[in-house]
């Protein structure tokens, strides 16, 4: 009887010792982005989208303004990809090349990458950058690859065989899909794994956005966001990035709990982060 009683005490003495604080604390806390499968942004807690790349007094969507990108520090480089002639892959905004060189015109889907590389689109920027030229996907993709997320705005292309190009170098993970419904759905298709991010244009469509894809990001423009567009993605699980009207929509993006913003002044905007101390999530 004595031996149960004693067996008795000392269990409850074990239930009453406290658990160490150490012990509570192993697991660590993951953000907002983690949860989603997703890095961290440099800069505290808010992405920030070089627009074409860091191309203030650089060539656009040129392999120099997206290494200066990922010199400034920013989390992703928006690239516009288009279809040559010959079945290639660029990264070119206009449907045409008209607005780059001097003296010649045409549309990219009836050029040859031969022809497309033979461009110099730095010489209108400043001799610096003359004989820059058009990247392809792939070149874009060995820069940018461990360095920079990129955000995929598809133009002219079959998703699978830029599913097929991304997967050869290992990137699903490292890029985000802008792109038209049906071409989202397709991606989901042929590469779960990969990061559908639709726009619902208008705020309206922002429900059957979310029931469609189950998105893990959400694009807006600022013209069409408000902070309620931001609640309805939290609620839903999602991240949402914003394209910016212009710097002075930073302070109200950021207040409404934005998790990026794409910008065409990358450098200005990390440097709005810092000073302003944007909390981690």
């Amino acid at each position: 009887m004595k031996l149960k009683f004693r067996l008795l005490m000392i269990l409850l003495l074990l239930l009453c010792v406290p658990i160490p604080v150490s012990a509570q604390t192993d697991v660590p806390t993951q953000t907002r982005f983690q949860q989603r499968g997703l890095k961290n942004p440099k800069q505290g807690g808010l992405y920030v989208v070089a627009h074409r790349g860091a191309h203030q007094g650089i060539p656009e969507n040129s392999l120099a303004a997206y290494q200066k990108a990922i010199e400034l520090g920013a989390d992703f480089v928006e690239i516009d990809i288009r279809k040559t002639k010959d079945g290639k892959y660029v990264s070119i905004h206009n449907a045409t090349i008209d607005k780059y060189v001097t003296g010649k015109t045409g549309k990219v889907e009836e050029m040859t990458l031969a022809e497309l590389k033979a461009l110099d689109i730095g010489a209108r920027i400043g001799p610096q950058w003359k004989g820059t030229r058009i990247p392809t996907f792939e070149e874009i993709l060995k820069l940018c690859k461990g360095k920079i997320g990129i955000y995929l705005d598809l133009k002219r292309g079959n998703v699978d065989e830029l599913v097929k190009i991304i997967r050869q170098h290992g990137m699903e993970r490292e890029i985000l899909w802008y792109a038209w419904p049906q071409d989202l759905n397709r991606l989901q298709q042929v590469c779960p794994n990969c990061i559908a991010m639709p726009d619902p244009i208008l705020e309206i469509n922002l429900p059957n956005t979310i029931k469609q894809f189950h998105p893990t990001v959400i694009a807006s423009t600022w013209k069409r966001y408000s902070r309620k567009f931001v609640e309805t993605c939290h609620q839903a699980n999602a991240l949402v990035i914003v394209d910016e009207s212009n710097p002075d929509c930073w302070k109200e993006a950021i207040a409404w709990g934005s998790d990026g913003i794409q910008t065409d002044h990358p450098a200005k905007l990390i440097e709005y982060l810092k000073q302003n101390q944007v909390p981690r999530p």
